[in-house]
């Protein structure tokens, strides 16, 4: 059910306060330090962040995807970071869980999930199956009552602080593709799981991404996703999470926009050449016209497709839509912003240079722009 209008106002303005107030304050020491403060976790999961997608029943919010992305829009307006930290637990971290998984295990991790009592984290992708997914090489073998797993995943979001992981690995080795996939529920104490080294990334400090390496753990069988009868069909579960989580980053991407316009335009206010502010310009009037007309025209185009989704229409092309379009316009925006600010665009301590290294890897991750081009062709040429 969705939220009272009154009570979805009041949450969004809720958000839109703690951004303003706690979180853009935090930007460059978070930066600096490639650390979220922890008084700032526990303010999160005060305000139940960490489960706005998890439904009530299991201690979350329960939000729609329309009102997700509501929501998403004001956090997007800060440092992606800071979403990132308990975004996992709302998308691809417990959506699989949510849709497919047994009751047992739901009641199990879904209230530890929603409180933010333990992270949950998406392991697919691996030193060979980035695009190509379904190329999955961790092994799963049946050994009694457990599952035998084997294998490495690589850049794995939220790695360094996850107590749960999501591992797809492969049930049946004669199954080649997307068949014979699962997917498990991994304690990140599992005898024989480890990490690699947190990677040195291009922006988003303070979200840590790291390899996951399985070397023969023993998984239980009732981890397995949906039990018995998700056996092979973890892949399946893996692509149900992608048109949320597509939505989701797309909603990102327009509040990242938004934070990065108002910057401009407030510095083309400010900052004086030849006389004048340089807003009174035509050929700055236009990149910020341009900015704002994409930014706009993404924002329709994110919050009709959560409607339409809510609504229980198939919106896998349309999921794809926006995230090409919103991921893309986004890096556009970013870029007219540090033209904007002239030299000032290149140095560090401004936040137009952050945002325009943070909102980079939006075109890469959850499916490349290229695979969402692919993603709505094959739709568009299906029978």
């Amino acid at each position: 059910m969705p939220l009272e209008q009154s009570t979805l106002n009041q949450l969004v303005d809720t958000v839109q306060r703690f951004v303003n107030e706690r979180l853009i304050p935090m930007e460059e020491q978070v930066a600096n330090e490639d650390l979220i403060p922890e008084a700032i976790i526990e303010e999160m999961k005060e305000l139940g962040l960490f489960g706005l997608t998890i439904p009530t029943e299991y201690g979350g919010l329960g939000l729609n995807t329309y009102e997700e992305c509501l929501v998403v829009l004001e956090l997007g307006r800060t440092a992606p970071a800071f979403r990132s930290i308990f975004g996992t637990n709302n998308g691809i971290g417990s959506q699989g869980l949510v849709m497919d998984g047994t009751q047992e295990q739901k009641d199990y991790y879904l209230p530890r999930l929603a409180s933010g009592e333990i992270i949950g984290s998406f392991a697919l992708t691996e030193p060979e199956a980035g695009s190509d997914s379904a190329s999955v090489q961790t092994k799963a073998i049946l050994d009694g009552d457990f599952y035998v797993l084997s294998g490495t995943k690589r850049y794995i979001t939220n790695a360094p602080n996850a107590g749960l992981f999501t591992v797809f690995a492969r049930t049946n080795p004669d199954e080649p593709g997307s068949r014979g996939v699962s997917a498990f529920l991994v304690d990140a104490s599992t005898p024989g799981l480890s990490l690699g080294r947190p990677y040195k990334k291009m922006g988003q400090q303070g979200a840590h991404v790291c390899d996951v390496i399985l070397d023969e753990c023993r998984i239980p069988k009732d981890k397995m996703i949906g039990g018995g009868d998700k056996l092979n069909k973890g892949f399946q579960t893996a692509m149900k999470t992608l048109d949320r989580g597509r939505l989701h980053i797309s909603a990102l991407s327009v509040g990242c926009a938004k934070r990065l316009i108002d910057l401009s335009v407030s510095y083309s206010k400010d900052r004086k050449q030849f006389g004048q502010a340089i807003s009174e310009f035509q050929l700055l009037q236009g990149m910020l016209a341009d900015s704002q007309a994409e930014c706009f025209a993404s924002e329709a185009m994110v919050l009709n497709a959560a409607s339409r989704r809510d609504m229980g229409e198939n919106i896998n092309m349309l999921a794809s839509c926006c995230k090409l379009f919103a991921t893309e316009m986004v890096g556009r925006v970013a870029d007219r912003a540090v033209q904007i600010h002239g030299g000032a665009g290149y140095i560090d301590e401004y936040a137009v240079t952050r945002f325009y290294k943070d909102v980079r890897l939006f075109r890469i991750y959850e499916g490349t722009s290229q695979i969402q081009q692919t993603i709505i062709a094959k739709n568009l040429l299906k029978d």
